[in-house]
């Protein structure tokens, strides 16, 4: 089942590149984050992610938190919450029916508080790994807990809970995973790694064909295609870095074996070029 798939960039924060793939300068270059509105034509208006807000900086004002914007520091405009530009597009924060959370970083889940109303959907497992954790326990997983809804446990459902199915041949190597919807519109597969628990999305955009929404399994496309790893430094913060290194690799093979297909690392420029072109708002 086709879906219509908007970007939306939320912000950015700025750090070397080199620390983002081998090779990379020792330049500070802006990491955006870009999140997603899935039109489904029977579940209605989904969120991959909602980047940034101003949520974002409340959370952070105060030590320890305050930390993690002076290390990476951000960039975002009120204008560049998901609610003010879905709000542009006459789209009320009640229409949105569901959110799709990769994992639990901050910058995935700022403005997950601005959609009191819509169901969420996440791994068990990464719910488990930050549920409870404050101060310096959070501040290591880069989760911020005030950006957390009061009443996440009565509108969560745990992806991971359902029965694995067979993927499409086509998006392989990737072999297994979620059929959200039981529609083959939406399949959620493991991308644990970088995060405990993070996911990605396979979807078919009715305009523009495949597209894999791959989170941060990759922090640029010229890190999968030329299967580039981090800085040594930035791997020390990775959850898993062998696994990280393992889905490095398969969406490598997936570039390669798939060149039409669009592969999305959520803080890429590219990505965020097209935020500003071909997924941009479109009738």
């Amino acid at each position: 089942m086709d879906v219509k798939l908007t970007l939306m960039d939320t912000g950015y924060c700025q750090q070397l590149e080199m620390f983002s793939r081998k090779g990379g300068r020792m330049k500070n270059i802006p990491f955006h984050a870009i999140a997603g509105l899935i039109e489904h034509p029977v579940h209605g208006l989904l969120l991959f992610d909602t980047g940034y807000s101003q949520r974002f900086f409340e959370a952070t004002s105060k030590l320890p938190y305050s930390l993690y914007g002076k290390i990476t520091p951000v960039f975002s405009e009120a204008h560049e919450s998901i609610s003010e530009q879905l709000a542009a597009q006459g789209i009320k924060t009640a229409d949105i029916a569901g959110i799709l959370i990769s994992h639990f970083h901050a910058d995935h889940i700022g403005g997950l508080r601005d959609f009191p109303h819509a169901r969420l959907y996440c791994f068990e497992s990464a719910y488990n790994h930050v549920k409870g954790k404050k101060g310096w326990a959070a501040l290591r997983e880069a989760y911020l807990p005030d950006l957390m809804p009061d009443d996440f446990e009565e509108r969560v459902t745990f992806i991971d809970r359902g029965g694995l199915v067979a993927l499409p041949e086509a998006y392989a190597p990737y072999t297994e995973g979620y059929d959200l919807f039981a529609d083959q519109s939406l399949y959620i597969v493991d991308l644990n790694g970088h995060a405990i628990g993070q996911f990605g999305v396979f979807l078919h955009d009715r305009a523009h064909g495949d597209v894999f929404l791959c989170a941060d399994a990759a922090w640029s496309s010229e890190a999968y295609r030329g299967n580039l790893l981090p800085h040594p430094l930035a791997r020390l913060i990775m959850a898993d870095r062998q696994a990280y290194r393992e889905h490095l690799h398969k969406l490598h093979v997936l570039s390669r074996q798939r060149p039409d297909m669009k592969i999305m690392p959520t803080h890429c420029g590219e990505v965020w070029q097209a935020s500003r072109g071909e997924f941009t708002w479109r009738s």
